[in-house]
């Protein structure tokens, strides 16, 4: 009976230390998303996989900034006369990465990554997580394009095979031309075959026929217009190491504001500060990058809002004030603008007893506002100068994001109104204070457009 009771014991604990093996790293995670599966990063990949290798090198870094990929686009479409290499240099002066600033040449690239949000914050996490594994399931998917027929060398691309490094056989897409850059556009479930995993369906959009006005060719491609954008092409991928060379001397001619002390032996490396506080997906990327990055203003920009001319300050227009409306680190006070000991008012300055306010000064009920003096009703907003739910934005404009309830407070003609009233009220009222003096202003605006 003994014995039998110690083997049931011994049951129990080898259960319990199985249980708590399996659930252990869970409980450690509190959430941690599990890594990306090889075959959901070639579904995310699928759309760029053919690229020409300098602009999916490009787009790959670009995609870690989905905010700033967002004002990119914004920028490209109210510019839209502003094309190529002359789009790169307009925006030179914009607080952007390089790698966003080099995607204004292409817009049939950075529409959809503004489109589908989603889809590019994902790219972007999975890159920063693991880069040589984005790197290799561009490579399978080359690998099967090729077999399938459907990857050439044409009037458009030229597609290499070499050797990466001894035990590693890759396939480079360059330009036919090195001055002229063709972005194609095609299905991946035709390009690359039967696609393997139904589980995990590649992304896919149809191209804006504006950029692909021709239709799609037996192989799955549509070619649009070739881009004169070789000046803005600073980067290529480096199939050995699994990363990112970046061409130090071609990205100081893009941006002079470039600093290359960010380069470290020509590889690209992730700035935070142009995340923009967009959250990183898993601990091991927050850990690394996620230290001292702006955040709250940030994420509010990454869910897409726009400025829309609508009377009130609705959803979409939050009193007219754009991403680009707010202030930057430079337009902010510094240290040297803040009021300083030297600043205070001495005892000396202070209003003594006979400056006070004595009874005869005070505000008598002539000078009170009396019934004449307030709103009346025609001057109150009508209900056709309130925004409707046309002039509101809907989830499908922001991905489905809300935005924070203190946005846009002051917007409309009743506040505005009310702000005048009650300010003439206060300076009737100041005016009729003996020796008081005028305070000083103190509230400028939030400064001007970075």
């Amino acid at each position: 009976m003994k014995q039998s009771s110690l083997q049931m014991i011994g049951v129990v604990l080898r259960w319990l230390l199985i249980a708590t093996l399996l659930i252990a790293p869970g409980a450690r995670a509190q959430g941690e998303p599990a890594p990306l599966k090889a075959e959901e990063i070639e579904a995310l990949v699928a759309p760029i996989a053919l690229y020409p290798d300098s602009l999916l090198s490009q787009v790959l870094m670009a995609s870690t900034y989905p905010l700033e990929v967002v004002q990119a686009a914004r920028w490209v479409k109210a510019n839209p006369n502003v094309k190529g290499e002359a789009a790169v240099k307009a925006v030179e002066k914009e607080a952007w990465d390089i790698s966003v600033k080099s995607l204004v040449a292409f817009p049939q690239v950075l529409e959809p990554m503004n489109e589908k949000l989603d889809w590019t914050q994902k790219l972007g996490d999975a890159f920063l997580a693991n880069q040589k594994g984005v790197f290799d399931a561009v490579q399978r998917l080359r690998g099967r394009a090729q077999q399938a027929g459907n990857l050439k060398s044409n009037e458009q691309q030229k597609v290499i095979v070499e050797q990466a490094a001894p035990q590693q056989t890759v396939i480079v897409i360059e330009p036919a031309q090195a001055e002229v850059i063709y972005v194609p556009a095609y299905n991946p479930t035709v390009v690359y075959g039967s696609w393997a995993y139904p589980a995990y369906p590649p992304y896919y959009w149809p191209p804006p026929p504006y950029y692909y006005p021709g239709g799609a060719l037996a192989s799955g491609f549509m070619w649009g217009l070739g881009v004169a954008a070789a000046g803005a092409i600073f980067s290529d991928c480096n199939w050995g190491r699994g990363d990112i060379d970046i061409d130090i001397n071609r990205a100081v001619n893009i941006d002079r504001s470039f600093n290359p002390t960010q380069i470290n032996n020509g590889r690209w490396q992730h700035n935070p500060s142009h995340r923009k506080g967009v959250s990183y997906r898993d601990s091991a990327s927050r850990a690394k990058y996620g230290k001292d990055v702006p955040g709250a203003d940030g994420r509010r920009d990454f869910r897409g809002r726009e400025s829309g001319p609508v009377d009130r300050g609705g959803v979409g227009d939050r009193g007219g004030t754009g991403v680009a409306d707010r202030a930057g680190p430079s337009d902010r006070a510094g240290p040297s603008d803040r009021t300083g000991p030297s600043d205070r008012a001495t005892p000396s300055d202070r209003a003594g007893p006979s400056d006070r306010t004595g009874p005869s000064d005070r505000a008598g009920p002539s000078d009170r506002t009396g019934p004449s003096d307030r709103a009346a009703p025609s001057d109150r907003a009508a209900p056709s100068d309130r925004a409707g739910p046309s002039d509101r934005a809907g989830p499908s404009d922001f991905g489905g994001s809300r935005d924070s309830a203190f946005q846009g407070v002051g917007g409309g003609t009743a506040a505005q109104r009310d702000f005048d009233r009650g300010r003439a009220s206060n300076q009737s009222f100041a005016s009729s204070r003996g020796g008081a003096g005028a305070r000083s202003g103190g509230g400028g605006g939030r400064g001007g457009r970075r």
